[in-house]
């Protein structure tokens, strides 16, 4: 059986991920320092599928923590989800989030290698790509000056490996996602933000749920049919699966340079209006929400261009906008 390291395990996508390695099969070790998630998430991903991940409490910025945790355990490939990633606040607090998101991925890399690790997926981003010339967005657009300090370590990030992968036996496959939505159909695990919501969609379940107020819309004035924002909103299901196909791809040799990227999403746009009123439709809830001014760092329009995941990868988006957002109004109205 396969041991797999999942960072961040216990988070929004590396929970969804680990209960998909599980379901296949994988022997799953997590690292999560719960900055950005709770302990309980552990049960529920045992009570998903009735196995029970072994969870280790280390911080990936503590380099000695990292050693003593690769001298304790032997593994068979990497997925690499641990890192901060809001935006808004990256750009209030840059230097906190290039010593969490570089400084654990140096580490991580260098255990690696020094423990002859080969397989690696790493947790990557649309935003890479800025406000792209052209959509939808191809992996060979044009990477942007970054928006943001997060923007910009994903960037730095995919040229790190990048270059680990010149000088030692690691294979690494860079996943670029759009905007992960929703939640697993069991309703036990889903997005849960710790505070006030950086996100669209816990957002907009926390409001309908009365959480929140009301939910604002950054930007009315983008140039968009209805003058908000536009992105590529992908179930997390989805995505999750599409780590577990990469992550065969390297464990089976299949990858045709020691560094692959790839785009995850469903190909198709929508609205932040557009979101507002699917939400509104698919739950019979009805939203209270007020147009604002843009929040900095954010682009007007990505949606991905899927062709080469759909045919390098064979792995293609199967859940609708829609579904994704009845996933989620399922997932808030479990939380207390």
């Amino acid at each position: 059986m396969r041991k797999i390291l999942v960072t961040g395990g216990l988070g929004f996508i590396g929970s969804h991920t680990v209960v998909e390695l599980q379901n296949e099969g994988f022997d799953v070790l997590i690292i999560d320092n719960l900055s950005n998630s709770t302990i309980d998430v552990l049960d529920k991903i045992t009570s998903i599928t009735t196995k029970k991940p072994k969870y280790f409490n280390i911080d990936l910025k503590n380099k000695n923590a990292v050693q003593q945790f690769f001298k304790e355990n032997k593994v068979d490939g990497i997925i690499h989800f641990a890192a901060s990633k809001a935006v808004g606040e990256s750009v209030e607090k840059p230097l906190e989030y290039y010593e969490n998101n570089i400084g654990s991925l140096i580490y991580l890399l260098q255990e690696m290698r020094a423990n002859k690790v080969v397989n690696f997926i790493f947790s990557s981003s649309c935003t890479v790509y800025g406000q792209a010339d052209e959509l939808p967005v191809t992996e060979n657009a044009p990477i942007k000056p970054a928006e943001s300090p997060y923007g910009n370590t994903k960037q730095i990030g995919e040229e790190i490996i990048k270059d680990a992968t010149k000088v030692s036996d690691i294979n690494a496959i860079a996943l670029r996602y759009f905007n992960p939505i929703g939640a697993h159909e069991s309703a036990k695990i889903g997005e849960l933000p710790i505070g006030v919501p950086q996100n669209l969609i816990p957002y907009v379940t926390q409001t309908a749920a009365g959480i929140r107020k009301e939910l604002a819309v950054f930007g009315s004035d983008y140039n968009t049919p209805d003058g908000t924002a536009i992105r590529d909103y992908i179930h997390v299901v989805d995505l999750a699966k599409a780590h577990i196909i990469a992550l065969r791809r390297l464990l089976e040799n299949n990858n045709k340079s020691s560094f692959e990227v790839f785009n995850i999403g469903t190909g198709k746009g929508n609205s932040v209006l557009e979101v507002i009123q699917s939400f509104e439709k698919v739950t019979g809830k009805k939203l209270n929400y007020k147009l604002v001014n843009r929040r900095e760092g954010d682009i007007t329009a990505a949606y991905a261009d899927t062709t080469i995941a759909n045919n390098e990868l064979g792995w293609k988006a199967k859940f609708s906008l829609d579904e994704a957002l009845l996933s989620a109004w399922k997932w808030q109205k479990t939380l207390k």
